[in-house]
């Protein structure tokens, strides 16, 4: 995976370094990037990294610093280096991503009381694991989510969903036929494996350091919550279970809560 300029656009991983323009001050770094992406910021001698209150080891020398598809400020991350801390400041730029129409069930739209609560119990249960904080079990890069996956799509678009505006998708949509294995995209433990309403039929891995990977829409899920996975392993297979327009996988990243193009992690 090349590590380019200095500017982190989807599906790449960016070093640090420091912005054209205006000096900054003394040993201060200013990194550019665009939400949804991940930043990384190399050095030896790197023993913490630390943003939004939350510190955590590297990954060897390096700080990643995973970017929500929401941020619109810029972000002030810090490391120690050496025994010292190192400060920088990344500056969002803009929300590249387009509008996608879907056509599903107006059902899917249009939702009753009782779906609305349903809904509501579900997102519950799932936003209850965007702040697990276990040991980290993955290395980066992570495997796909199917053995022979086409491009991702999708990932950030502005939804309308039978001409109504939705929220953005925070996921990425690989094409496949019902019945495609669904395969863990790294080492973790099984965290969350149920029917919901809109995802359909869907497992979420804890895979430590606060990295969680889902999986939904699946027509078969093969674990259960508890259940610790190894890299490659079956989980489930494609379906077009929930809020779908056609059979497809919906996989996605939440890193420490950001939500993330699962492209920028997958080699």
């Amino acid at each position: 995976m090349a590590l380019t300029s200095a500017v982190l656009v989807a599906h790449s991983i960016i070093a640090g370094v420091a912005l054209a323009g205006a000096a900054p001050e003394a040993g201060e770094v200013r990194l550019e990037a665009e939400p949804g992406t991940v930043v990384r910021w190399e050095a030896a001698g790197t023993s913490e990294c630390e943003a939004d209150g939350q510190s955590w080891p590297p990954h060897g020398a390096v700080c990643y610093f995973p970017i929500d598809l929401g941020q619109t400020a810029d972000l002030e991350v810090s490391r120690v280096r050496s025994r010292v801390r190192e400060r920088a400041t990344i500056v969002m730029g803009e929300y590249p991503y387009p509008v996608q129409h879907v056509t599903v069930e107006q059902s899917y739209v249009d939702l009753s009381q009782e779906d609305i609560d349903r809904s509501r119990r579900e997102q519950k249960r799932i936003a209850a694991l965007w702040s697990k904080r276990t040991e980290r079990q993955f290395e980066i890069p992570v495997q796909p989510p199917l053995a022979d996956a086409p491009a991702a799509r999708n990932f950030g678009s502005r939804r309308v969903f039978n001409n109504q505006p939705r929220n953005p998708h925070s996921g990425a949509d690989f094409s496949a036929v019902t019945g495609t294995p669904a395969l863990a995209t790294a080492k973790g433990t099984v965290a969350l494996a149920e029917e919901h309403f809109f995802g359909g039929n869907s497992v979420f891995i804890d895979h430590g350091d606060g990295l969680i990977s889902m999986y939904m829409h699946l027509s078969e899920i093969l674990v259960a919550a508890g259940d610790p996975v190894e890299a490659g392993e079956l989980i489930g297979k494609v379906g077009a279970t929930g809020r779908v327009s056609g059979p497809h996988l919906h996989f996605g990243f939440r890193w420490r809560g950001a939500r993330i193009d699962p492209s920028v992690l997958i080699y």
